[in-house]
């Protein structure tokens, strides 16, 4: 009697299955028209996105094309027909301020000032960045944060002591000094950057060199050091804008007009006009000083790109 009264297992589990299928049917039916909604959602989105990026490029663009188109022009064109292009390349602003405003001196100094600096920010920084990152030591970490805490030390701060160092030593208006400066300057931000990128890097490689008889300085040098290249040309080009750009440090520690670099002749270039205006030299010396950093941006900006993604990549 039990047996007859108990349903069979295989006609229960049919009626379950016969059941549910309309349920799942049903809930499938119901999440098919949310695609078409989260597809319009992403195309709004990416319209919204590329036209905030198309005006930025304008506000960007625009007032280095004006410059640019400025230094071609004489400074009556500049005031009656400022948005319209030249009538004809005239490069006499350019060759003023080449000569008369001594940018040719100023760009030599700037070279001299940067290219040393960086050299020495990119030496330094990779070896301190190296150790910190492949070599466990007692007070590895604070060293770190303190290189850390560089970073976010003011350097209005430190202006006056640096100025009476700099005195005491016998190094103000002198290029040399201003290179230490600048190296002391761009240390912490270099350390920081590197030492994340270091650590991405394999350690089998490292291994296998010092198994092969290599030396810590002949491993680095030879093996992790080109490994690093896009981290070294990432950070080479932050450290470059910044210290081309430099302006404070220069105007404190380096007074001898014979040496200033271009952010002071800039500067010099256009107070010393007074009541004659000669804006067209002015924008002449502008995109002189600024012709390096577009050209340097433009040849390694896929290198810049690649390597502040590779940490993320590995």
């Amino acid at each position: 009697m039990k047996t007859t009264d108990t349903p069979p297992s295989g006609s229960s589990s049919g009626t379950d299955d016969t059941s549910k299928v309309p349920a799942q049917r049903t809930g499938t039916g119901s999440k098919a028209p949310s695609a078409p909604a989260k597809r319009g959602e992403g195309q709004v989105l990416n319209v919204f996105s590329h036209g905030m990026l198309v005006v930025w490029a304008i506000m960007v663009v625009l007032p280095l094309f004006w410059a640019v188109m400025s230094s071609f022009k004489t400074d009556t064109d500049i005031f009656n027909t400022p948005w319209s292009l030249p009538s004809s390349l005239s490069f006499d602003a350019w060759g003023r301020a080449w000569s008369q405003a001594h940018m040719s001196e100023y760009f030599l100094n700037t070279i001299l000032v940067v290219g040393g600096s960086l050299v020495g920010t990119l030496v330094l920084g990779s070896m301190a960045a190296y150790v910190l990152a492949r070599f466990e030591f007692p007070g590895n970490r604070f060293i770190y944060f303190l290189f850390v805490g560089g970073m976010s030390f003011p350097i209005m701060l430190a202006l006056v002591p640096l100025f009476f160092v700099m005195d005491n030593m016998g190094l103000l208006n002198t290029i040399h000094g201003l290179i230490l400066v600048y190296i002391a300057y761009s240390l912490p931000f270099t350390v920081f950057f590197l030492t994340s990128f270091f650590r991405t890097l394999p350690t089998s490689v490292a291994e296998a060199s010092i198994i092969d008889g290599a030396s810590h300085t002949r491993t680095f040098f030879q093996v992790m050091l080109p490994m690093a290249k896009p981290g070294l040309i990432s950070v080479g080009i932050f450290n470059f804008l910044g210290q081309w750009n430099q302006y404070m440090l220069p105007t404190v520690l380096n007074t001898d007009p014979e040496k200033r670099v271009l952010a002071q002749g800039l500067v010099e270039l256009a107070s010393s006009q007074g009541y004659k205006g000669d804006y067209s030299g002015l924008f002449a010396g502008l995109v002189i000083a600024m012709l390096p950093v577009l050209a340097a941006y433009i040849v390694f900006q896929r290198q810049v790109v690649s390597g502040l993604t590779a940490g993320a990549l590995k």
